[in-house]
């Protein structure tokens, strides 16, 4: 006969242990998908790659988001998912007040900002800003505003 008897002792530990283990798998499986960065950065790049002014909204299903200039990143359930912008660098616009909240809610850049140098260093510093995690919104907001020779995709 080839192989062990079935009376074996240590046999029975052995398939005990396997079972213990792949319970422990199974648990530690997330329960839900990742979230879907690309299709954020893709809605992103498609408003900052047009030639004239846009909007675009995109559902985000996430817990917390981290915006740079050339990256989102969005983690839920303890998964996280990056995805970059083709078309950069954006501006990460904080949440909370300030023109440029006020600008990628709809206002103009004109009314919000004294002059075109004001609002591109207002972009310029939002960029330079070291990335952090917060709260995710609903919706990834993207707007992408011309005002002379400024041009900047705005992102929050």
């Amino acid at each position: 006969m080839l192989g062990s008897p079935v009376e074996s002792w240590y046999l029975w530990v052995g398939l005990a242990a396997a079972s213990v283990a792949l319970v422990g798998v199974a648990v530690e499986l997330p329960r839900t998908t990742p979230p879907d960065a690309a299709a954020a950065a893709a809605t992103v790049d498609g408003v900052a790659a047009s030639p004239y002014d846009a909007v675009g909204e995109h559902p985000l299903r996430a817990d917390a988001v981290r915006l740079s200039s050339r990256r989102i990143a969005l983690r839920r359930d303890g998964t996280t998912a990056r995805a970059g912008f083709a078309f950069g660098p954006v501006v990460p616009v904080p949440p909370g007040e300030g023109p440029l909240r006020r600008v990628l809610a709809g206002g103009s850049p004109a009314e919000r900002f004294d002059s075109r140098a004001a609002f591109a260093s207002a972009a310029e510093r939002a960029r330079g800003r070291d990335p952090t995690w917060r709260p995710a919104p609903d919706r990834l907001t993207v707007r992408h505003v011309s005002w002379g020779d400024v041009d900047a995709t705005l992102v929050g």
